[in-house]
């Protein structure tokens, strides 16, 4: 099969303020005065609504703005909205407080027409924030739009790591990605578990991509699997237990139909299927 690189784009007539704008966000957040949800209003007000962006506190308290504008001048601000992950027992408010207002410019930003699938803005825009959100995150991250989390401080991600469209990212009980994963998309991968007899009875447990998985379309990967170095799950599969490594499962529930062909010896990876 022929190899097809990703091309290499000419610069944009905006990129000048692209960057301008990036810079300035960029150096906002490494500010440790910056007060992150007043950013992320300013922010959102300034795309969104820019005719309120110098008097935003007095347009939510004026009668003669319409009313459902007034509302979502507010919900601009991330102290006037709540995330799923609030309502979880297990919820860390020292570290989702921080991060909430992260989490609500990016899922805000996508829905913005500047967003849309404008995918280097976006791409950047992201890098800028998963370091600030996630418990590590390496080089090159690459994210595109519509990618939700849980509590989002669960993840850990190595170097270029790409993730593709609605993903969802479950971290309550946390993910491990490592370098060169993939995600393709509308895939889900979960870390928690609730109980057939009782919802509320829940279970964490981490789960983790090793360096090289792909995980492809619309596949699922549930609660503390472990995808060995280089492992694939297939399109719309669900894997349920662990996927050895060089390992392409597929199916529902999951199973290995092939082993890929950059693969070490079979007996190598047998006895590297529990060390990785």
């Amino acid at each position: 099969m022929p190899i097809r690189r990703l091309r290499t784009l000419p610069a944009r007539p905006d990129a000048l303020l692209a960057d301008a704008w990036l810079e300035r966000l960029d150096a906002a957040l490494a500010d440790p005065a910056t007060d992150r949800a007043t950013l992320c209003r300013t922010t959102l007000t300034e795309l969104a609504f820019p005719q309120f962006t110098a008097n935003w506190e007095t347009a939510i308290h004026d009668t003669a703005v319409p009313l459902g504008t007034r509302l979502a001048l507010h919900a601009l601000d991330p102290r006037n909205i709540t995330l799923e992950p609030e309502y979880y027992a297990e919820c860390d408010d020292a570290l989702f407080q921080p991060v909430k207002p992260l989490l609500w410019l990016w899922y805000s930003f996508d829905r913005l027409p500047i967003a849309g699938q404008n995918v280097d803005l976006g791409v950047r825009f992201r890098r800028i924030l998963a370091p600030r959100i996630f418990r590590r995150c390496g080089e090159r991250f690459k994210c595109f739009q519509h990618v939700e989390f849980s509590f989002g401080y669960n993840m850990e991600v190595g170097d270029d790591v790409v993730v593709h469209r609605h993903v969802l990212l479950d971290d309550r009980g946390g993910i491990v990605m490592g370098n060169r994963v993939s995600v393709s998309d509308y895939a889900n991968i979960y870390s928690h578990t609730h109980s057939i007899v009782d919802q509320a009875d829940v279970t964490n447990a981490v789960t983790t991509l090793s360096e090289g998985v792909r995980i492809t379309y619309h596949a699922t990967v549930l609660a503390g699997v472990h995808v060995g170095v280089e492992g694939m799950v297939g399109a719309n599969a669900v894997a349920t237990k662990d996927v050895r490594p060089y390992h392409v499962n597929v199916g529902i529930p999951a199973k290995s139909v092939r082993v890929k062909p950059n693969a070490p010896q079979a007996n190598e990876i047998l006895s590297t299927a529990r060390r990785d």
